[in-house]
């Protein structure tokens, strides 16, 4: 176990309490702004060749894996607005190309770094700043040249200051690329050379000329300032903000890494949004960006981003009374693009301004929310809701959305899937608890008059005597269609009985759940495919929601089995998570997808789509904040549940989260005794403690004052002191009968409950027949 004295030192500012019912003692000790930073580097070989990635946190990425010379991705390099501006460079030193494949390489979060015998290249992006800086350092040698690799641009001229290239997909904008420092240069081929003592090279892009001329002027005068406010920031969002330390060296990694990974998608791209996936999803897709925005915004604290993200796509939602897609938010937002083929993305908008609302308290936004709200639910009730309430929907408008030539739906799900009609449900319950805070009597009635219609028919609609599992949609006929997918894990909230959701959650676990997330559907249906890209039997779009395995879902997954007080189960899933972000794909993040099926000769399903993307993060760290700590805010009643539900392996865990205006520091310690210390810094509050077995605690907390629990078999002993150390208040609870007998049987029910075993089914449809020449887009 850690001691008190270790965890301090991994902690920024962060009170570590170690209670007892009688007192208290706290530590803190501050580090510089790089320090954690610095402690997160990545080292990388060039047999793993990781991929990796940074933003401006505007509208630019850069993407490139870390050793190899020539990158092979048709999307690797820079890209500005969903514009590919340059592929890839070469750095010679004294006319020798700087071998990349013979570096050692190390990636920071804020920076790659590659040193070679001769030299130290450092790669950097900046907040708001259309500008890659390559720092050469322990130059031994002359001269150092930069030329351009593939064919994104050509070469317009060279001038005084450096080399001016033309983007082919932005041809009216220009990159100046000119020394690190001012120094004497030569341009000959497309190459530009300077002194090795210049420093580097600094690559700009500008609307034109003069535009990038005065930008690189600005780097010279200011690239520090902006390099230690990028640090700062993500420094201050590791370990201020969200600081963890456990007994987990692993976890204490994973989670700095998941969380800043996450956070370079937050960007401020055509108003605040999040990218929904590198490298071809840097645009805003309203179904990923408010699924990511718990994990990317809300648990991290970020509270007042999360609002500009409501806000901003809230300007998006169709305004035309006379359409059917009005009161909609987008599917897509792109800068020249906007579409709304989204049935999810609109109930999934309207929840998360009421999650916004429980994190923050700004009782203040209601108002402004309240107008996108109304048209959300009228524009759904007047085109989309059928007689028993359910919202009707086309076969590709759910998250499962792949098409055929972007005509026939390769998973059809219309319509009315599960995930949809709880979405739908969800959404009008948050309605009319805002239109309650307005005094919007009639809608709030309305609403969950709609609410409670869906909510009594929907058993009735999709289960049978004969499936033990949900039905994933009623077809337009109103059949029923059990092909066994994740989606019903979203509909739990239709489901009254608890026996039932406890028997869904151990069959999909088992029957969809591998070690290396949820698979989309089941391998035992004929309609399976076992891998992702497998082009010599059919499309990859096929596959994408008939099999393969998506990261997001992951998350519920986990959260369901936490709900039934399962935390070994779920951290299995969790910490194979944290070892892909770690040692596996692109540093330091999660991918879009993987193969359901271990291809021959390997033990784990491939990872495939987008090597970072923003759902499959942000649920890792929803999960982990809101169930396996348990901290689930409503500062609208100023109240904050809190129910720790630690995996057997994690025995000491110190962290902080905001909440409100302020922010709970925790410390839990796990064993024969357990003991847990919550404090409220910067805000009162209620709190509401529980752990498994045990009646809800309520206590209230004035700032600075902190809840202290101790359980010892079938007593909970708990104290609040206020920040001097006097006992406010205690008492002693002894375990709840029924909700023992209730853990009793939840753990006999998942006793030896198992990931899904891979299987190969003979007799696939999708593997029936073999295309010599492989399929291709």
């Amino acid at each position: 176990m850690k001691t008190l004295a270790y965890l301090a030192t991994v902690l920024a500012g962060l009170l570590l309490t170690t209670c007892s019912p009688t007192h208290s003692r706290v530590a803190t000790l501050a580090l510089t702004p790089s320090m954690l930073l610095d402690q997160l580097a990545i080292d990388v070989t060039p047999a793993e060749n990781r991929e990796f990635s940074f933003t401006d946190k505007q509208s630019g990425y850069y993407y490139a894996t870390t050793h190899a010379n020539e990158q092979p991705a048709w999307h690797a390099g820079w890209n500005i607005a969903t514009h590919r501006v340059l592929h890839d460079y070469e750095l010679l030193l004294d006319g020798t190309p700087l071998d990349r494949q013979s570096a050692r390489v190390r990636v920071y979060p804020y920076k790659l770094q590659r040193t070679f015998a001769a030299a130290t290249e450092e790669l950097y992006l900046y907040d708001n700043q259309r500008v890659v800086g390559i720092q050469l350092t322990n130059v031994n040698g002359q001269q150092l040249t930069w030329r351009p690799a593939g064919d994104l641009t050509t070469v317009e001229a060279d001038a005084p200051e450096g080399l001016w290239l033309i983007p082919k997909e932005a041809p009216t904008h220009r990159i100046l690329v000119a020394p690190w420092q001012p120094a004497a240069i030569t341009v000959q081929n497309g190459a530009l050379s300077t002194a090795a003592a210049s420093g580097g090279f600094v690559l700009v892009y500008g609307h034109s000329k003069d535009e990038a001329r005065a930008l690189l002027g600005q780097f010279r005068a200011h690239h520090e300032a902006w390099l230690q406010q990028r640090r700062r920031r993500m420094n201050t969002l590791v370990a201020n903000t969200n600081p963890i330390a456990t007994n987990s060296p692993q976890l204490d990694k994973a989670l700095p890494w998941l969380l800043l990974t996450t956070d370079e998608l937050v960007t401020n791209q055509q108003g605040w949004g999040i990218y929904a996936g590198l490298p071809w999803f840097n645009d805003y897709w309203g179904r990923d960006l408010f699924i990511s925005l718990p994990g990317a915004c809300l648990v991290t604290g970020q509270f007042e981003t999360a609002k500009k993200i409501l806000l901003s796509f809230a300007k998006f939602q169709n305004l035309d009374p006379t359409s059917k897609d009005y009161g909609r938010v987008p599917n897509r937002a792109r800068p020249d693009d906007i579409i709304y083929n989204t049935t999810d993305g609109t109930p999934r908008f309207v929840i998360e301004m009421l999650d916004y609302l429980r994190y923050s308290g700004d009782t203040a936004a209601i108002r402004e929310f309240y107008p996108a709200v109304k048209r959300a639910a009228e524009g759904s009730l007047k085109y989309w809701v059928d007689a028993h309430g359910y919202l009707t929907h086309d076969d590709a408008d759910t998250w499962m959305d792949a098409k055929i030539k972007n005509v026939t739906p390769l998973s059809p799900r219309g319509n009315r899937a599960n995930d949809i009609q709880a979405l739908w449900y969800e959404q009008l319950q948050a309605s009319a608890q805002l239109a309650d805070y307005l005094h919007d009597d009639a809608s709030a009635r309305q609403w969950r008059a709609v609410a409670a219609k869906v909510k009594q028919q929907f058993p009735q609609d999709f289960f049978d005597a004969q499936h033990p599992h949900m039905a994933d949609r009623l077809t337009a006929t109103g059949q029923r269609d059990f092909q066994l997918r994740p989606n019903q894990l979203y509909a739990y909230s239709l489901v009254p009985d608890p026996a039932r959701r406890m028997q869904l959650t151990k069959l999909v676990w088992q029957e969809l759940v591998y070690p290396w997330g949820v698979a989309s559907l089941s391998q035992h249906d004929l309609d399976f495919h076992p891998y992702h890209e497998n082009w010599h039997y059919y499309h990859k779009d096929a596959a994408y929601h008939n099999g393969t395995v998506w990261l997001w879902n992951n998350g519920m997954a986990m959260q369901r089995m936490l709900e039934e007080n399962q935390p070994d189960i779920a951290y299995q899933l969790f910490e194979r998570m944290n070892h892909q972000a770690l040692a596996e794909g692109a540093v330091g993040s999660l991918s879009e997808n993987a193969d359901a099926l271990p291809r021959p000769g390997q033990t784990r399903g491939k990872p495939s789509g987008t090597f970072l993307q923003a759902w499959s993060n942000a649920e890792q760290l929803r999960v982990w904040y809101q169930y396996f700590l348990g901290i689930r805010p409503d500062m609208l009643r100023n109240e904050v549940v809190v129910r720790p539900c630690l995996p057997s392996a994690l025995t000491d865990v110190a962290f902080a989260v905001a909440v409100g205006a302020g922010q709970l520091r925790a410390h839990y310690q796990t064993g024969a005794t357990s003991t847990y210390s919550v404090q409220a810094v910067g805000v009162a509050l209620t709190m509401r403690f529980s752990l498994p077995g045990f009646e809800e605690v309520a206590v209230s907390l004035p700032a600075g004052a902190t809840l202290q629990a101790r359980h010892t078999g079938a007593t909970l002993e708990v104290t609040v002191v206020d920040q001097h150390g006097k006992t406010i208040q205690q008492l002693t609870r002894t375990a709840s009968p029924t909700l023992q007998a209730q853990l009793q049987k939840q753990n006999i029910f998942f006793e030896g409950t198992h990931f899904a075993v891979p299987y190969l089914q003979p007799n696939l449809k999708s593997l029936s027949t073999y295309h010599e020449q492989a399929i291709s887009y």
